[in-house]
Order: C-alpha cells, then structure tokens, then sequence
C-alpha cells in the first residue's frame, strides 16, 4: 500500500514533503500566525497541538528520545535528533496526544535513507489502550507501507472520514527495511481543531518493556506497557 492509498482525490495533496505553505484553515478555531507558518512549513500544521510532555514509545532505547522527533518544520532534515528502538528489536509503538480536538489530514514520517527506517506504520485513533501484546490483533484505523530510500521527510495522507474528533494518535512500526534497529528521525501531521476545554487523558508508559515478549505482567494492576 503506498501513501495515496484509501485517500479520496479531495483528501490528500501529493504524497511529498513540503517546501511551502498551503493554507487550510477554513476558519475552524485555528489560531495561526505568519510565525507558526514559517516555522511549521505549512499554515494547517498541528505541531503546536501536539502535547509533547505525554508523548511515549515503547521500545525506544533512549528514555523520552521519541520527544525529539517533533520538531520545527525547518529542522526536518536535522538527524541528529532522533528515536531508536533498542538493539535486536526494530518494533516501536509511540502514543500522542494533542491538547485539542483533531480533524487529521495527513501524517509526515521520516527514518531517513538507510534500511534502518521503518517500512511500515499502523495507525490508531483514540486508541490509549494498546501494548505490545494486543496491538498486533488490533485494527488499525488506516494503515501505508513507507517508502524507502527518502532523503526527506515524506507526507502520507489519511481517509480523513475516518479521522475527526481524534484526541490522539498511536503509530506502530512493527520493523524497518532491514536490520535489527529502527530509527525515526521525523514525525508531523496536519489538519484542523477545535481546542478541548477539559483536561487531556494521561498516558503511562514502561520505558523499558520487556524485550522477549513484551507483554505486560498478568499480576500488575498499573498498565505499564498500555496508556491510561
């Protein structure tokens, strides 16, 4: 499945990265200054929206490294900053909130050009309750095999029908194109909100799961590997 796969004509500009701004608006509470636009790359980012103090991966070999992958649009091509999985297990599961009501119109995914990118990303809306465990059964709100080789980051976009009223996002990336190490050096979306006026749900994480399974222990009442 490429990245214009299950987007109607009118969902989606070209599956590319951007180099200017397209304005999207349509006057939906947005709150976007020329600022944020130069600084985003696009007028309908939603990279303020992002609630980056409850970001959380699973499986990243750096705790909160997953934060870094957020960042400003002019600093895409910036791989110093970046999440891996830890070694001998590519799979990564990143949760995000948002501090608002999204309507999502695209997701922007970038592991830079060597095999160690992910090749796929499995997506989920509203969705704080998968792990390890239960993520692999789960159906994904949409689904796109990455491309491979890019030199930038690449925007995938969504059957947006199928993601409004999202408050967060779960991106899994069962492996990448080959090794035994993942690397994410870029994450961004783009879309529309409305902002919430309660508090956002909090998310709760193990850093470090179980490598052999990753399960979550039976015994534990606290979801260490699910979100809350």
């Amino acid at each position: 499945m490429n990245c214009h796969d299950e987007a109607g004509d009118d969902d989606y500009h070209a599956g590319h990265s951007h180099g200017h701004g397209h304005d999207h608006s349509h006057g939906h509470g947005h709150d976007h200054s020329h600022d944020a636009a130069a600084d985003t790359g696009f007028s309908d980012s939603l990279f303020s929206k992002v609630n980056i103090d409850l970001v959380r991966c699973l499986n990243e070999s750096t705790p909160d490294a997953i934060k870094q992958v957020f960042k400003p649009y002019h600093q895409r091509l910036d791989t110093t900053q970046f999440v891996s999985s830890d070694p001998d297990d590519p799979e990564l599961l990143v949760y995000v909130p948002f501090t608002a009501m999204i309507k999502l119109k695209s997701i922007f995914i970038w592991g830079g050009s060597s095999d160690s990118a992910p090749n796929h990303v499995r997506v989920f809306a509203n969705r704080d309750d998968l792990d390890f465990e239960s993520v692999g059964d789960a159906a994904p709100t949409q689904e796109w095999a990455l491309a491979r080789g890019a030199r930038e980051p690449v925007e995938y976009p969504v059957r947006v029908t199928k993601f409004g009223g999202v408050r967060s996002l779960t991106l899994h990336f069962p492996q990448c194109f080959d090794g035994d190490e993942s690397t994410v050096y870029f994450l961004a979306f783009r879309g529309e909100w409305v902002e919430l006026k309660d508090t956002p749900v909090v998310a709760v994480y193990e850093l470090k799961p179980t490598a052999a399974d990753h399960k979550t222990p039976a015994s534990e009442n606290m979801g260490h590997h699910s979100i809350h």
